[in-house]
């Protein structure tokens, strides 16, 4: 009896942790998504994503290994629009940069000597733009169609929006044959992020004062490491948090805007209209720099 009752006590301790699972439609859904995307309800304003890390790989019958600490920083701002069908609908425009550490001193390195291969290479860093939204969230769709929807975890006063995106797709640098040999790009990234719970859901609250996150990253070796086909992966956690003041932007990462990418003080024009990069499109490009610096100096 006195088993029965510890089981059904800590069966109903673990009920009252479940959290309660908030759900919206419609405009209230569309404003609570703009609000986790930007920050604030004001057009144009700029937002300060920062996070910091670590790096690890995961190869099969090896430990292991702590290869770098990352620090970066997502600077955005959103577009509001107003259609007579659609409804109200946002996008948002950034460009974002992640700096590869060293572990053990945790300052910046731009040569790495890779302990699998022996071979010592360029770091290329994260310095992707523009990060874009592709296309504008609305809250209808062209029928007139309510369909925005989202929801969020609230445990107390802290709501948790949490999702995971799967990566899959062809990789920039295959050729024309890579659905015969593979060449497609494998990964996933987690996201969980934490806010007040009462600024998210009142309309009356344009800026939100707190934007935690917590971001994972599974995936293939980056390119720059020169694995080639060499089974493994690389894990990636960060936890960071998004503001509004330049100002409180953290004086590390202000330091390597400043010194090393000044762009990416402010977010690109609103009516951004560029192709997103990425890690894999950055370095298709530097490859082909280096490649014409080459012939140049044969010249």
């Amino acid at each position: 009896m006195k088993t029965k009752i510890t089981l059904l006590l800590s069966i109903a301790f673990l009920i009252n942790l479940k959290a309660q699972e908030m759900k919206f439609e419609g405009a209230k859904a569309l404003e609570i998504r703009q609000k986790t995307t930007c920050n604030t309800l004001e057009e144009g304003k700029p937002v300060y994503g920062m996070w910091e890390g670590r790096i690890y790989s995961r190869v099969q019958g090896e430990k292991d290994r702590h290869l770098f600490n990352i620090v970066g920083i997502n600077v955005r701002q959103c577009d509001c629009v107003d259609d007579p069908v659609r409804g109200k609908g946002f996008r948002s425009v950034g460009r974002e940069i992640m700096m590869y550490l060293d572990p053990v001193t945790n300052e910046i390195i731009d040569k790495w000597k890779n302990p699998w291969t022996g071979e010592t290479v360029d770091v290329i860093h994260v310095a992707n733009d523009p990060v874009n939204m592709r296309g504008y969230v609305y809250e209808k769709d062209e029928e007139g169609n309510v369909t925005a929807k989202t929801s969020f975890r609230k445990y107390g006063d802290v709501a948790v929006t949490s999702y995971e995106v799967p990566l899959f797709y062809n990789n920039p640098l295959s050729g024309d044959y890579q659905k015969y040999i593979g060449g497609t790009y494998h990964a996933m990234e987690i996201f969980n992020t934490y806010y007040k719970a009462e600024e998210l859901t009142n309309s009356k609250i344009k800026n939100l004062s707190q934007s935690n996150i917590s971001w994972q990253r599974m995936s293939q070796w980056l390119p720059w490491m020169k694995m080639g086909s060499r089974p493994g992966w690389i894990i990636a956690n960060a936890t960071g948090e998004s503001i509004l003041e330049k100002s409180e932007v953290w004086p590390r990462i202000q330091k390597i805007l400043d010194e090393r990418y000044p762009l990416y003080n402010t977010p690109p024009v609103i009516d951004d209209k560029r192709p997103n990069e990425t890690s894999w499109t950055v370095f298709k490009k530097y490859l082909a720099n280096k490649k014409k610096e080459e012939e140049s100096k044969k010249e």
